[in-house]
């Protein structure tokens, strides 16, 4: 799994990071997400999925490598 980030269309309510905190971050400046890995472990990518999911922007984007 690759995961991206749209910056532009991230809203900031930060539920990707209370879903997938090994994987997204707020920045402290803006709120925005900030991607901390692009190609999370096995183990993380149901929590991902789950993110990109809740995401009220859709600013999360995966795609299956």
């Amino acid at each position: 799994m690759q995961v991206t980030v749209d910056q532009d269309r991230c809203c900031g309510s930060g539920q990707c990071v209370l879903t997938a905190p090994a994987v997204f971050d707020q920045s402290e400046d803006d709120g925005l997400v900030r991607l901390l890995t692009e190609r999370p472990d096995p183990a993380e990518q149901a929590t991902v999925r789950l993110a990109a999911a809740l995401c009220p922007g859709g600013a999360i984007t995966l795609r299956d490598t």
